[in-house]
């Protein structure tokens, strides 16, 4: 009878060795002995010896026979049974191997876990005034989109009775072929050719969505706009993205562009805005009317007010998306000169330059 082979010491590891601990040993040998990486002699031995013992090890079953009689049992004295190196094979080409999943496939328990499916995501672009970025709106927006058939809930089936599991591969959606190699026995998993992976087929079709499990409908989704929102804004509606035959939908994304505003400019959260105002108001100070983004106000300017002049409206400006800081408002004057005056204003401005108003406008100028 040989000898039960070590398989601690061929992963050099303690009989303490967490999965992780197997797991990352078996990654090390694994690269280092692969025969299409090591050309020595004895490095296909080695690597057949490595995934022996991971197979052991990395299932909890074979390791608590292994750590109690001292063996795994007849199916791995001199090769590998059964064993499906199918996903570890497919994951070698090019040597970018993905060692998680095949230690978790394959030596894991020995069956591939299924990942959790969902729906496609969807994304959305959506235009929007100034005035709803900076204190957000209720949009409505329609949808097209890809939905599970209500009628057969995804199945494709008129009834559940129609619903029949493939005599080809059991219901199993997957055919196992084994073929004996220099290494072992070496099994390759493929998709059934009559179901397709399914592992079923339908006898009658769902008269609803003609056995495609899926409809094409539009949908009206409730969208809150946040106050404070920017040009790029990214709003994650969760779960009304498409679905398809009974699996979760995906998310709908939808990306915010804020339109241009005929008044305002915006500058991160302060606005921009220019404001005409008289001569006489400027040169003698007075008060004006003024746009905001939630209607007008008054803004008083002061005597002597020169032409491109900046005021600040502190706070009305655009809420931070982010805390409850608020920007700014900033109105540029500048002054209106009249197209046209009557008879009387103009000698009233002529009596004005006159009275020395050229040269005091000019006078910083010349000194």
């Amino acid at each position: 009878m040989p000898k039960e082979k070590d398989y601690y010491k061929i992963l050099g590891i303690g009989k303490g060795a967490t999965k992780e601990d197997i797991k990352a040993a078996y990654k090390k040998l694994a690269k280092q002995y692969h025969p299409d990486l090591n050309k020595n002699a004895d490095a296909a031995e080695k690597f057949k010896e490595i995934n022996e013992a991971a197979a052991v090890l990395g299932d909890e079953q074979k390791k608590a026979q292994y750590d109690r009689f001292g063996t795994a049992g007849e199916q791995f004295q001199g090769g590998f049974g059964g064993f499906d190196f199918s996903d570890f094979m497919s994951d070698m080409g090019g040597f970018g191997m993905d060692f998680d999943s095949i230690f978790e496939n394959v030596f894991g328990g020995g069956t591939r876990a299924r990942r959790r499916q969902r729906g496609s995501d969807l994304r959305y672009d959506m235009g929007i005034e100034l005035e709803e970025a900076a204190f957000g709106a209720a949009k409505t927006i329609i949808i097209p989109r890809t939905e599970s058939c209500e009628k057969c809930h995804g199945t494709g089936a008129e009834s559940k009775s129609d619903i029949i599991a493939c005599d080809e591969c059991n219901g199993k959606g997957a055919q196992t072929r084994t073929q004996r190699t220099p290494f072992g026995l070496f099994s390759t998993t493929a998709a059934c050719r009559k179901c397709r992976g399914s592992g079923r087929y339908i006898k009658n079709r769902c008269s609803e969505c003609g056995g495609k499990g899926d409809v094409r409908k539009s949908r009206k989704i409730e969208v809150k706009i946040p106050e404070g929102a920017v040009d790029g804004t990214n709003l994650r509606v969760q779960g009304e993205g498409e679905s398809s035959q009974g699996v979760p939908a995906g998310d709908l994304y939808i990306v915010i562009h804020v339109n241009s505003h005929k008044i305002f400019e915006r500058h991160e959260n302060d606005i921009y805005a220019k404001v005409p105002v008289s001569f006489t108001t400027a040169a003698l100070g007075g008060e004006i009317e003024v746009p905001t983004l939630k209607g007008k106000a008054s803004l008083k300017v002061p005597a002597g007010t020169q032409n491109s002049t900046i005021f600040r409206m502190k706070g009305l400006g655009i809420p931070d998306l982010h805390s409850h800081h608020k920007g700014d408002e900033h109105i540029e004057v500048f002054i209106a000169v009249p197209e046209k005056l009557t008879a009387k204003q103009k000698k009233l401005l002529e009596e004005f330059e006159k009275e020395g108003g050229k040269k005091g406008m000019f006078k910083g100028m010349f000194d």
